[in-house]
């Protein structure tokens, strides 16, 4: 089952950064709940396993793109974010001070943590994209303009997927012309 579901999340970013090409240095957020991969409630069967599962499938792909992942947390750290200290240093996010657990914080929030190089804690940003793993809200943490990616992959384990990027906002009415090579 472990692999069935690396498999879907490697497939699904894959495809993600094929149809949304991100710069280097961008922050793509994703929301996962392993419960809801796992087929359970939200919040009710963290695992720990399928967590490492879905981040070993996505991390290295952005790490060698160069663009950061911010790991949403669950409400127990009222949806905080765990990225690179070098991402939050770049956008000027001040740091918290939270180390995410399985059940405080959420397993994929701890897999990030674990694995970064040099992990920080945020209480919020606005990045550039996102993929929400089982329903996790992730809108919060996005900028503005959020529009729908549809994919190919529609679920990550039992978990439904859903992808969005941004865009800058259209201003200035009807007579306005804009650079389609924004958004």
């Amino acid at each position: 089952m472990l692999n069935e579901i690396a498999k879907q999340a490697n497939a699904a970013i894959t495809e993600f950064l094929e149809t949304i090409p991100m710069k280097q240095g961008e922050i793509l957020v994703i929301g996962c709940s392993s419960s809801e991969i796992c087929g359970k409630r939200i919040g009710s069967g963290s695992s720990e396993e399928t967590a490492n599962a879905v981040f070993g499938a996505i991390y290295p792909i952005l790490k060698e793109k160069g663009i950061y992942l911010a790991a949403q947390c669950c409400e127990h750290l009222n949806r905080a974010i765990i990225l690179e200290a070098a991402a939050a240093e770049k956008y000027g996010l001040p740091m918290v001070n939270a180390v995410p657990q399985p059940k405080a914080g959420g397993s994929f929030g701890t897999a990030a943590y674990r694995a970064f190089e040099h992990p920080a804690a945020v209480e919020r940003i606005q990045a550039h994209a996102g993929m929400d793993i089982g329903d996790t809200l992730i809108g919060m943490h996005l900028r503005p303009v959020a529009v729908p990616v549809r994919l190919s992959v529609k679920k990550i384990g039992e978990a439904n997927l859903v992808c969005a990027r941004t865009r800058p906002k259209y201003i200035g009415g009807e007579r306005a012309h804009y650079d389609p090579k924004l958004g």
